[in-house]
């Protein structure tokens, strides 16, 4: 019998195979541990015993914190559905004039942050705006002679949410409306459904689940605002923790809030999901053809422009025109400061976003190339950072920095006689973790429904010729993903660039960004030198705006491209 026994080559490659899709797994895991660690910091508090202001908050202001939470998302719950939804079903199902111009331009508000368009409304409504100065001097009143509805109040604040959140509910149910089966559409207009009943009695429960998905997108947005919510004076979670932080100096205390916020974020995706599984709905049939679209006459057609033009005009031109306005006429000329400002938020946006898609893709294919359950778990896990409030990340993310950099300065203290200054809480390595825990799982979505595109045979046949698991990523995906990759990189870039609480949280000493600065001018009053950063972000934000807005466009099977 000879000693060298032959090899199962077939049985070695499927060895291979699975060492490294346990590496991958591997990987996916450490990903998924590191990047909940914000989250666990916050929960582990709630058994630390209550801070020295605990008791003090629960007699006086968390009544008001949850009431005004609630309040506020209430009514920004019933704004974006009353914006959104008559604008998705028309944009889709009717013909009215300039119907194919209001179908993308209908979704530009996302790109304005809410906190932004607090400061115009403010210039414009507020008692020294141009509104009531030319009121006054038409009718001679003077101030306290005359009443004028306050902008900064809850109700101002949920109509400045309402205006930048509502395409949440556009994007998502006007989605669902292009890709729902003629058959069902034909067959509510045979039975002598109107355009309302059709919408009312058919559509709208089809579209459910991409409807209630867009309303838990709006309400976390709002429980996460912080910059409009601080400006119009309004006492809610966000602003609860800062004052509890840096006012008070209570850590404990700001965790715990932090702590009850994030069990309401739980809630609302608990329920968001829950609802999504019991609103399951089938299309009658594959056949998808163009839509023949109800032709509007009359005072109809006019309502349907009013639709999408009010909201794309309060929500988007009359804020730009007003930040152009201070822009190119009042605020103070343009500096080196202001080029620091731009450097500074974009290579943060940058850094971020290569960093983000890196991750993304490792976690991607690992779950692409297994099907185990733990790595299914920990991509959840991952992706559950954008449901979390940037304040909640912040405070997360400072936490375990600090405690990890005080033990290196006693380390260095004790061995080498070192004194050493903060390695990582209070620098830009904190803010670049937490801009990855608040928006890595973007970047996931994007990168899985790229791959998802990729036939598994394409892998197969890779790897019968030879290619190991990353060359076939880096040879046959990549390359096919280029599209992909970039979106997800433009959408975190845009994403970094408008985020606040976390970076004013976790920003170095004297290190401003163009958010952070839009911010402090609203703060100071100087609302005209607060319109070139934001007018900035607000440019820079359109551009994946109109990606999606063409995505969308393109959603539906069959569809001629100039009809949509």
């Amino acid at each position: 019998m000879p000693v060298n026994q032959p090899v199962d080559k077939t049985f070695t490659k499927q060895s291979r195979a699975m060492n490294k899709v346990s590496s991958l797994s591997v990987a996916s895991t450490i990903i998924a541990v590191i990047f909940c660690l914000p989250i666990l910091v916050i929960i582990s508090y709630l058994f630390a015993g209550a801070g020295p202001s605990w008791s003090h908050l629960v007699n006086t202001v968390l009544t008001g914190y949850i009431s005004n939470s609630l309040l506020l998302m209430f009514g920004v719950g019933i704004g974006v559905l009353v914006l959104g939804l008559p604008a998705a079903w028309v944009t889709s199902i009717c013909e009215f004039p300039g119907r194919k111009f209001f179908s993308w331009a209908v979704l530009l508000p996302l790109a304005m942050p809410a906190y932004i368009i607090a400061y115009t409304y403010t210039g414009l409504l507020d008692f020294a705006g141009p509104i009531q100065t030319s009121f006054r001097e038409l009718t001679g009143l003077k101030y306290g002679e005359y009443w004028f509805p306050p902008i900064r109040s809850l109700t101002g604040a949920m109509l400045m949410l309402s205006l930048v959140l509502y395409p949440y509910i556009y994007m998502l149910a006007r989605a669902a409306f292009i890709e729902q089966s003629i058959c069902v559409l034909e067959a509510s207009r045979s039975l002598g459904c109107t355009s309302f009943s059709a919408f009312y009695r058919v559509a709208l429960p089809l579209a459910r689940p991409a409807i209630i998905t867009g309303l838990s997108l709006a309400l976390m947005e709002t429980l996460a605002d912080y910059g409009t919510v601080a400006y119009f004076g309004i006492s809610t979670f966000t602003t609860g923790i800062f004052r509890t932080w840096f006012g008070f100096g209570d850590e404990q205390s700001a965790v715990q809030l932090a702590a009850i916020l994030l069990g309401f974020v739980i809630l609302l995706v608990l329920m968001e999901r829950r609802s999504r599984r019991k609103s399951r709905f089938h299309h009658t049939s594959n056949r998808y053809s163009t839509i023949s679209r109800y032709q509007l006459q009359g005072y109809k057609k006019w309502a349907a422009v009013l639709c999408c033009a009010l909201p794309l005009l309060f929500g988007f031109a009359i804020p730009v025109g007003q930040l152009l306005y201070w822009s190119l006429t009042q605020a103070a000329a343009l500096d080196g400061s202001f080029i620091r400002l731009v450097w500074h938020s974009f290579y943060l946006g940058f850094a971020a976003a290569v960093l983000a898609v890196l991750l993304a893709l490792i976690v991607s294919y690992a779950q692409r190339s297994s099907k185990s359950r733990w790595v299914q778990f920990s991509t959840g896990l991952t992706s559950m950072g954008y449901a979390m409030p940037g304040t909640i990340i912040a405070v997360g993310v400072l936490i375990p920095f600090a405690w990890f950099d005080h033990q290196l300065i006693a380390i260095a203290k004790s061995a080498l006689d070192l004194d050493m200054g903060l390695l990582f809480s209070g620098t830009v390595v904190a803010m670049l973790f937490a801009y990855l825990v608040r928006f890595l799982s973007i970047s996931i979505n994007t990168v899985n429904s790229g791959l998802a595109k990729i036939k598994p045979s394409m892998d197969d046949a890779a790897r019968s010729m030879g290619e190991s698991r990353w060359g076939v990523l880096r040879k046959v995906h990549l390359p096919v993903m280029k599209s992909t990759v970039f979106t997800a990189l433009l959408l975190v870039f845009v994403d970094v660039l408008k985020e606040l609480p976390a970076t004013i949280i976790l920003r170095p000493f004297n290190f401003n960004t163009l958010a952070v600065r839009a911010h402090e001018m609203a703060g100071d009053e100087r609302l005209v030198d607060a319109g070139p950063p934001a007018l900035m972000i607000v440019l820079v934000g359109l551009i994946p705006v109109i990606l999606l807005s063409r995505v969308i466009s393109k959603s539906r099977a069959g569809q001629q491209k100039s009809d949509l």
